[in-house]
This record gives structure tokens, sequence and C-alpha cells, in this order.
């Protein structure tokens, strides 16, 4: 009989980041480079990436804005060779900019990943009523990318993300986007400290009510560190025990930097589990 622990477990897909940045917190701009970028894409789908996110403007504590004509202009090389190599791969778009997501449409978009759940560009939502195949990321950030680590606080965690994300969700079906096509992100590492992320990854039952999928980025983020010291390169440990807890509370789609280590350590899990059943 399957162990109790594991009576709500489920596989997540393996959403794999593909930053096409200088300043990325991750990995230092070393993906810049579109030669490199190209080589990283393909390890990303060989190692078992379902889903691939490209980046062309860092988000990571303290990052400005990057003006949308150079988040194109970095985005389209890379788009136009992940759709021409792997034309079935699903692809998700992290940007807050609508210009950005109407290049990628062009290369077959399959979720718009924006960080400002749709507050930050007015035109998303007309992006999104007119193209109806696109998937929409919701994701709760609290402040700006800029500040949004200064001292953030909550008076209820989880009614105030709870709130953000109800609002979001009523404002897409207000404007004519359908449930079906919205995902959930309570924003790990967005304006929260390290205990409001372990707290947020431990309770993800506590937003289940809203009966849609979720995305959770935990990859080699910043609580890890501040938990146990370790540079950014040196977290997968933390991530993968992060990634465990999510899939024991259904959470369907991981953003990971770490695609081989993910799929390594599910495929032996399951492998575990149905060797105990």
């Amino acid at each position: 009989m399957r162990h109790t622990i594991f009576s709500n477990y489920k596989t997540p897909a393996l959403m794999g980041i593909l930053n096409v940045t200088p300043d990325s917190f991750s990995d230092s701009g070393q993906f810049f480079e579109l030669d490199k970028a190209v080589a990283h894409l393909d390890y990303l789908i060989s190692s078992g990436a379902e889903i691939i996110d490209l980046g062309g403007e860092s988000t990571r504590p303290g990052s400005l804005e990057v003006d949308p004509d150079e988040e194109v202009r970095r985005l389209k090389p890379i788009l136009k060779h992940l759709n021409e190599k792997y034309p079935q791969m699903e692809i998700s778009l992290d940007t807050r900019h609508s210009q950005a997501a109407q290049l990628a449409q062009k290369y077959g978009l399959t979720y718009l990943n924006d960080i400002s759940a749709l507050n930050h560009d007015p035109e998303m939502i007309t992006f999104l009523q007119k193209h109806t195949e696109v998937k929409v990321i919701l994701m709760h950030m609290k402040g700006q990318p800029q500040t949004m680590q200064e001292d953030p606080h909550y008076d209820d965690l989880f009614g105030e993300v709870n709130d953000f994300l109800a609002e979001r969700i009523s404002f897409c079906e207000a404007n004519g986007i359908s449930r079906d096509r919205i995902i959930l992100d309570p924003g790990v590492g967005f304006g929260k400290t390290a205990l409001h992320n372990l707290q947020i990854i431990a309770g993800m039952d506590k937003l289940a009510h809203f009966g849609l999928p979720f995305l959770v980025g935990v990859s080699r983020k910043r609580f890890i560190n501040e938990i146990h010291p370790s540079s950014v390169t040196n977290r997968l440990a933390g991530t993968l025990a992060s990634a465990l807890i999510l899939a024991l509370q259904k959470v369907e789609i991981v953003r990971v930097h770490d695609v081989f280590e993910h799929a390594q350590f599910f495929t032996i899990l399951n492998a575990l589990i149905e060797a105990g059943s």
C-alpha cells in the first residue's frame, strides 16, 4: 500500500528557466550571449523540461525595469531558435510588457508569466483577449522588484495573498479571460521574508480553495541562504526539499534552474513509491 505521506502526492511538471539577461540573480548573465543561451536551452530540454520559461528582464530584488524594445531584442533570436527546433515545446514568457508578449505569440506562446499579475502594462489584458490560446500566470508580489525586499510586512500573510489573487482572478473574468486559462503563483521571494516563504511553501493547501493550478518558483532563492548559508549555485538541496513539499501538496508546476536534477529526483521518488505499493 502507498505510504500515507504520499496520499496527496503529484509529480509536478518541470518548467526550465532560461534568462537571457546580463543581471540575473541565479546565473550572473552567463546565458546572455546567444550561443550560450541556445546551448543551455538544448540542455534544459534534453534534461526533461516540459515547459521553457524565457525571461529578457531580470526581476531580482533591487532590479530596474528594462526598456521593452531592449527586452524584445534579447528575446527574438532565442524564441526563433526554440520555435524552429522544438515546435511542440510549451513556451512561457516571463514578462511585464505587452510588446514582448506580442513577439512571443508569433513563436507559439503558451503561457504569459506576468509577475505583476497584469498590473504593470494595461495592454496585457487586451493581448490576452485577442489571443485566447494563451494562458496567464498571475503572481502575488508585494511592492515592486526594486524595493520589494525592503522589510516586507504582512498583518495576515495568507489573507493578503488570497485577497490579491482573488481580485486578479475577478479582474480577468470581468475582462473575458476564463478560469481555465488562469494559473496562480504565490510569489515566493517577491516581497516576502524567509519565514513568509517557508510558510507559503508549507501551506499551499491554504490556497487550494481557488480550484486552479499553481506554479511555484523556489529554485536557488535567497530564503535558502538565510536558513543555510550558501552561494546561489549551491542551493540545489534546499530547492529539492522545497519541491518535494510542493509535490506533496499537488502543486502542478515547479519553475527550476536545475532540470536534470529535478527530473532524476522525481523519477527515483516515483520508482520508490511504486516499489512500496
